[in-house]
């Protein structure tokens, strides 16, 4: 019996450019589980944390500077956390985890990130010597806080709806609960 023949009805042909496979990175990143506008939401949290982080870098001198300190924590901390889910979300590292304990992690690192966000960028408000990097980096890290505490509404307000859906309507009428069984 020759080979050939065994193997060459179920054998695919090597599926070349024509077909358009994905190679390299783009194999590895699946920005599909995410809806658009919770994408759009993820970027702009990593793009304004980021923006904020490197003028606050720029800044040389300051008088009080634990503001700028704990601002620029956060604002790196945001950033990472913000790379974080969106790896986990774009990866196939999504498919080798539970999808409810990476989507309850985003919640509730979604909620504290904004909240601590948008502390640090108060106290760095109260604490900045008014230079045009400063208030750059403020104006970014608010509008970073924003975006955070935006994305936990969004999702606070999903969750509320898929647990609408799953509530049994109780539509049992108080008579029927009176009525005796054998009548």
């Amino acid at each position: 019996m020759e080979n050939g023949s065994v193997y060459s009805p179920t054998t695919e042909e090597d599926p070349g450019p024509a077909r358009g496979g994905r190679g390299g990175l783009a194999a590895c990143f699946f920005p599909g589980r995410l809806p658009l506008y919770r994408r759009l939401l993820k970027g702009s949290q990593l793009l304004l944390s980021l923006l904020a982080f490197i003028c606050e870098e720029v800044v040389s001198t300051c008088t009080l500077c634990g503001g700028l300190y704990f601002f620029e924590f956060v604002s790196c901390s945001a950033f990472l956390l913000s790379l974080l889910l969106l790896a986990v979300y774009c990866t196939p590292v999504y498919d080798r985890v539970d999808a409810t304990k990476v989507r309850s992690s985003d919640f509730y690192i979604t909620l504290g990130t904004g909240c601590v966000f948008l502390l640090a960028s108060t106290i760095f408000v109260s604490t900045h010597d008014r230079t045009s990097a400063e208030i750059a980096a403020i104006a970014f890290g608010f509008m970073a806080s924003i975006m955070f505490l935006v994305d936990f509404a969004v999702m606070l307000y999903t969750k509320r709806q898929e647990s609408q859906l799953r509530k049994p309507e109780s539509s049992t009428r108080a008579e029927a609960l009176t009525e005796p069984l054998n009548a």
